[in-house]
């Protein structure tokens, strides 16, 4: 059985599943078991043991916790609400023990079979074939794209894990690999000869093999896979034509940061849900955002900022538009982490998002646009979509980051509107947020100016006039050429609309108001219009 932490167990939770009220004190045993205990049992030894107390809830949990108390576990986890278990909060903090708070609607079972998984593990070997290799041939694949090259990832012991898509491009040895599911010893000696090896050991960075036409090997250029000093595998590129571009590099970097991440969090049994879920746990709120950065050691204490990328209207509605989100959240994610190891990329309602955690406040508006630049030219050039993106502003910590997240969306709804792979900041549509902020309040308002409103539905003419006279900035001959009408028309229109309502289009107030009514009327005549 494993260790583990509360947190580890608290970010693989649903959310709004529990929330962790007390937090266990420093000094209380790390979690290697769990422990199923009824309120109506003597007490069992509970040291090390994630206590899951059933058949009690509230206030009438406190006998059976001054039992378990007598041996106090790491954390009990209790349903009921915050006031009902303010009592037994004090007794566990005075045993140092953690206390998490279910909610009463919750499953039992789905707490004991997440804990079980995470202290209880599937074997490596069964994670690696049904979760591993599908991340690890995506990731091989979208690096193959992105630097015309034959891509193939191994282990420590040189097994292959994944590889990139087969061509007539590749020499004998990446063919062996591929065949034998790992390097022929001939070549591994070759290579070591060759000082391949030595030097992926001693760096970080990625190393280039020179082509041996001699020995059938093309020119490749490597990287090592590190956790901690530890490593993990290895990453080949086989250049397959003119030789590898001036962004090897910086791709290589991503990539190796990537598969470490993968091969780290399989290796530790992160369950699916958590993968899946991560971003939006971190966004959800500064108890969710601790915990996850606690389990993922992700840095929470410096600024930290929210990129969200979407797909055009068009690309969506392609039939491959599953696939390319996949495509597009594995390309983004091999960029920021080439720009950030701790980055974290996921999904995000419906959009790609990119969390970086650790930033220099002072110098990262700059390459957060150009982050989001490369992702979105890199998308066109090689996936063949068009997507555009939202630089969010900073968070001044990664537990405020969930504050920035609305004003992202807002500001990733603009963009979408913009021309297709616009990037931008809250800077370039600021006032267009505030704009559609405004209407979205209104829309949530009861109250309407009642001439104007009963004027709108009932003359769908005047209506659309008004709409063109507002969107022509109030420029009569721009609003009749727009709409192929007579200038006078048009003046006609308008002021029959100002007498019948009592408002001054020429007045700030009266024009804003009358904005927001036309607005509301346009929306819900373009929604029924696609209808």
């Amino acid at each position: 059985m494993a260790a583990v932490t509360v947190d580890d167990i608290l970010s693989d939770l649903p959310l709004g599943f529990a929330s962790l009220i007390l937090r266990p004190a420093s000094t209380a045993p790390a979690i290697e078991r769990f422990l199923i205990v009824d309120a109506d049992d003597d007490a069992p030894a509970a040291s090390g043991a994630f206590v899951l107390l059933i058949g009690v809830r509230g206030r009438s949990a406190l006998p059976a916790l001054r039992r378990l108390l007598k041996d106090p576990p790491p954390v009990v986890a209790v349903k009921g609400t915050h006031e009902d278990l303010a009592e037994a909060e004090e007794l566990l903090q005075a045993a140092g023990s953690g206390l998490l708070l279910v909610d009463p609607a919750a499953d039992w079972d789905r707490l004991l079979s997440i804990a079980q998984d995470r202290i209880q593990p599937r074997s490596y070997q069964s994670e690696v074939l049904t979760l591993l290799e599908e991340d690890l041939f995506a990731i091989a694949q979208t690096t193959a794209r992105l630097t015309s090259s034959h891509v193939l990832i191994e282990d420590a012991a040189n097994k292959v894990l994944a590889y990139s898509t087969v061509t007539n491009d590749i020499d004998e040895l990446r063919k062996a690999s591929i065949l034998s599911r790992r390097g022929p010893r001939k070549y591994e000696l070759l290579l070591k000869d060759l000082g391949a090896y030595r030097e992926l050991h001693r760096t970080r960075q990625p190393v280039r093999v020179p082509a041996r036409p001699q020995d059938g090997l093309r020119e490749r250029v490597a990287i090592a896979l590190f956790a901690g000093e530890r490593i993990m595998g290895y990453i080949w590129l086989q250049e397959t034509g003119e030789g590898f571009g001036p962004d090897v590099e910086y791709v290589l970097t991503g990539s190796a940061a990537r598969v470490s991440a993968e091969l780290i969090r399989y290796r530790n049994q992160q369950s699916v849900h958590m993968r899946e879920d991560r971003v939006a746990r971190i966004l959800s709120g500064p108890a969710e955002a601790a915990a996850s950065a606690h389990s993922g050691k992700i840095p929470s204490e410096r600024p930290a900022a929210l990129l969200l990328i979407g797909m055009s209207d068009a690309d969506s509605r392609a039939d491959d538009a599953a696939l390319k989100h996949g495509e597009l959240a594995n390309l983004a994610s091999i960029h920021a982490a080439a720009y950030k190891a701790s980055a974290v990329v996921g999904q995000f309602k419906g959009d790609t998002a990119i969390i970086l955690p650790d930033l220099q406040s002072g110098t990262a508006e700059a390459g957060l646009r150009s982050l989001a630049e490369a992702v979105v030219k890199d998308a066109r050039r090689h996936l063949g979509i068009t997507p555009f993106a939202a630089v969010g502003p900073l968070a001044p910590d990664l537990l405020s980051i969930h504050g920035i997240a609305g004003i992202t969306e807002a500001l990733l709804a603009c963009v979408r509107d913009a021309t297709p792979g616009t990037v931008a900041g809250v800077d370039d549509f600021e006032a267009e947020v505030l704009y559609r902020e405004a209407i979205r309040n209104f829309h949530s308002s009861p109250f309407r100016h009642r001439s104007l409103a009963a004027l709108l539905q009932e003359d769908a003419e005047l209506a659309a006039t008004l709409r063109a006279y507002f969107d022509a900035c109030f420029d009569v001959s721009e609003c009749a050429k727009h709409m192929n009408l007579h200038k006078n028309t048009v003046y006609y229109r308008v002021a029959k609309a100002a007498r019948v309502t009592g408002l001054d289009f020429g007045n700030p107030r009266d024009s804003l108001v009358a904005l927001l009514h036309i607005q509301e009327w346009a929306s819900s005549n373009d929604n029924s219009g696609r209808k």
